[in-house]
């Protein structure tokens, strides 16, 4: 008796799921396939008062040319000739020189008031100076001799380097001579040679 109950609700719960599903499926089947939305109406035609008119327009009889708006002509997208016609009849008629003619005669430009440079006298070229080479940032605070050849001790941030005369220091630096009280060094990358003095401590 249990078993035929449980078919019995199997098969209400299989005839109510088959009908959804079913209507499901239809639904966006439409949706996907078949359910585009009506295109937007055209807006109501409007009147345009915009018109082919030039003052200086002449048709090739000397007659004035035709007045044509769009509410005459409609919004036909086919070729009108009287509308080519009133086009091609228009003439060309400045009120200063003809730029496609070349016999007609330049105009005339007014002298300036001031000279648009601010300083027009001052002509000479601008000499460049070099800047200066960047000082040497090694400190000298004593020497020693040893073996008969004189070195220096030099300071450079946290470093000390002691170095005696055609020795390169920090990668940089060439010690050219050692006296008692200074030191001339190098600095090989800017060609750049100064005396250190003695830094008194």
């Amino acid at each position: 008796m249990k078993l035929g109950t449980e078919d019995k609700k199997r098969l209400i719960q299989a005839a109510i799921a088959v009908p959804l599903a079913l209507i499901g499926l239809i639904y966006l089947y439409v949706e996907v396939f078949g359910g585009s939305t009506p295109p937007p109406s055209p807006p109501p035609a409007t009147t345009v008062s915009s018109t082919v008119n030039n003052r200086a327009a002449t048709g090739p009889k000397g007659a004035s040319a035709k007045r044509l708006t769009t509410s005459s002509i409609g919004l036909d997208p086919t070729l009108h000739p009287e509308v080519m016609a009133a086009a091609e009849s228009l003439v060309y008629t400045g009120n200063g020189r003809n730029i496609f003619s070349a016999s007609a005669a330049p105009v005339m430009i007014e002298k300036p008031i001031a000279s648009a440079r601010p300083n027009a006298k001052s002509t000479a070229p601008a000499v460049y100076t070099p800047p200066p080479p960047p000082p040497i940032d090694l400190k000298f605070f004593g020497t020693e001799t040893s073996g008969g050849q004189r070195k220096a001790f030099l300071l450079h941030g946290d470093d000390i380097f002691i170095a005696g005369a055609g020795e390169i220091v920090d990668r940089r630096y060439r010690i050219v001579n050692i006296l008692l009280n200074s030191v001339v060094v190098e600095d090989m990358p800017n060609n750049n040679k100064q005396s250190l003095p003695l830094a008194v401590q």
